[in-house]
């Protein structure tokens, strides 16, 4: 496996490791407690951001092309049979979602926030990871 990717990966886990240490299993606790918030959103957008960078390591390590933008590399991915249509779409939705809290187009919905660490981020995530470590 590239070492660049390896690195990547292990990346992302300590920042999942770390986000599931903080995360709240329950809303009313996470809204309620600012710092608990920024920090999940923080590792949010840093999950995000590191499997944006995977992504690009990967199609790069491949020759696979050059992407036009994050959602292109994620359709990179799809069209070369690595990652299927519902993983690809839940990943683009995640991008589009760490945009939101990195940009702050908006008020952000700590309530939609908050469903999506606990059930889409973490778990997608993961999901990708496998992927990529088996076909590297």
């Amino acid at each position: 496996m590239n070492n660049r990717i390896h690195d990547k990966i292990e990346e992302i886990e300590k920042y999942l490791a770390e986000l599931e240490e903080i995360k709240p299993d329950i809303f009313e606790e996470y809204a309620k407690d600012i710092k608990t918030k920024a920090a999940c959103e923080r590792y949010t957008e840093k999950i995000i951001e590191a499997i944006v960078d995977l992504t690009y390591l990967v199609i790069k390590d491949r020759g696979l092309g050059i992407p036009e933008s994050d959602t292109d590399a994620f359709n990179i991915l799809l069209e070369n049979k690595i990652i299927s249509a519902k993983l690809a779409s839940s990943l683009q939705g995640a991008k589009g979602m760490r945009n939101i809290i990195a940009h702050e187009y908006g008020e952000i919905d700590d309530q939609i926030i908050f469903n999506s660490i606990s059930e889409e981020l973490c778990t997608d995530s993961r999901e990708f990871l496998h992927i990529i470590s088996k076909v590297q």
